[in-house]
């Protein structure tokens, strides 16, 4: 058995799950790495990341270089004296540096890979309809989520699950994922499997605002997985349109029923507590949705103070 000394680089709240187990069976983490504060918000108020302030609560020794590459850097990751690197939700390494510790870097991949290797695997296997996802531990190589696979665990997807829920039993099963590798690698007991390089694989490709805009000429079911899969961030959005008005809406919570109409897409119809819009096989029922300069508000509530004409699109 070699005892391991671990630095721990991740960065957002998916990450704090992983790093919190590491720690609480009691791992020596000789350090963790994080993105430098960065302002967020309206008032552009500068924020740490999850990650740090887990670290600093727990007193643990913390870095967050802006320049993985500088000889600063790795001056000190070199005098933290790490045999093992684990890497949860962070951002590309250099050779440099995944290739330091005696023991190699392991990353934990939201997904079944070599599927949904990218940015936003949680996201895409809900937006793309898919009935079950996991979690996949591998060493890290020079490409993006391409390295030798570990260990890997899957899960269903439940047929309304958002992923938001999803993130959260992801993170648990992670969790259990990265113990079970560690004591792998603790023992010397650890074997893996090379990924297949399937030009066909689906890839989760960075969230941006043109791919969370629904497209109101899709099915409805794929219209409802893209509201599920983006809530409750980034979320997916419409603008609405009704007489001169015209507003970017989020739109995070939803139910569809497939049915027959001869209504125009996208038109909204109201009743006195809920939205509806036409999709081109059924009805959108809209649950929950920020208009802009509000809070999220459920259907009934944006109601109360605002009302659409027969004329309401969203587009």
């Amino acid at each position: 058995m070699e005892k391991l000394r671990i630095v721990f680089m991740g960065t957002p709240d998916f990450a704090v799950g992983i790093l919190d187990t590491i720690y609480q069976n009691n791992y020596e983490i000789v350090g963790v790495i994080t993105a430098p504060d960065k302002p967020a918000g309206r008032g552009q108020k500068v924020s740490m990341s999850a990650v740090k302030e887990y670290a600093l609560e727990k007193n643990l020794h913390l870095l967050q270089p802006t320049n993985l590459k500088s000889e600063e850097f790795l001056a000190e990751l070199k005098s933290l004296n790490a045999n093992l690197q684990v890497v949860v939700a962070f951002r590309m390494l250099p050779e440099v540096v995944w290739k330091m510790p005696k023991l190699g870097t392991f990353n934990l991949h939201a997904s079944l890979l070599p599927e949904y290797r990218g940015a936003a695997p949680i996201n895409w296997a809900i937006i793309n309809g898919e009935t079950k996802t996991g979690v996949t531990s591998f060493f890290i190589d020079d490409k993006i989520d391409t390295g030798a696979m570990i260990l890997s665990e899957a899960t269903e997807i439940g047929a309304n699950e958002t992923a938001g829920e999803l993130h959260d039993r992801l993170m648990h099963l992670g969790s259990n994922t990265v113990l079970n590798t560690l004591r792998l690698i603790e023992s010397g007991n650890v074997s893996t499997t090379i990924q297949d390089n399937n030009p066909d694989v689906k890839t989760a490709y960075k969230l941006n605002k043109e791919n969370c805009k629904i497209d109101w000429t899709q099915d409805g079911q794929t219209i409802f997985n893209l509201i599920r899969g983006l809530s409750p961030y980034p979320a997916a959005w419409t603008f609405i349109k009704d007489g001169d008005q015209e507003w970017n809406v989020k739109i995070y919570s939803a139910s569809f029923e497939k049915k027959d109409h001869n209504d125009s897409i996208g038109k909204i119809t109201t009743t006195k507590k809920e939205i509806f819009i036409n999709t081109k096989d059924g009805i959108l029922k809209v649950m929950s949705l920020q208009f802009p300069g509000k809070k999220r508000m459920l259907a009934h509530e944006l109601l109360n103070g605002i009302s659409f004409s027969e004329n309401a699109m969203a587009l």
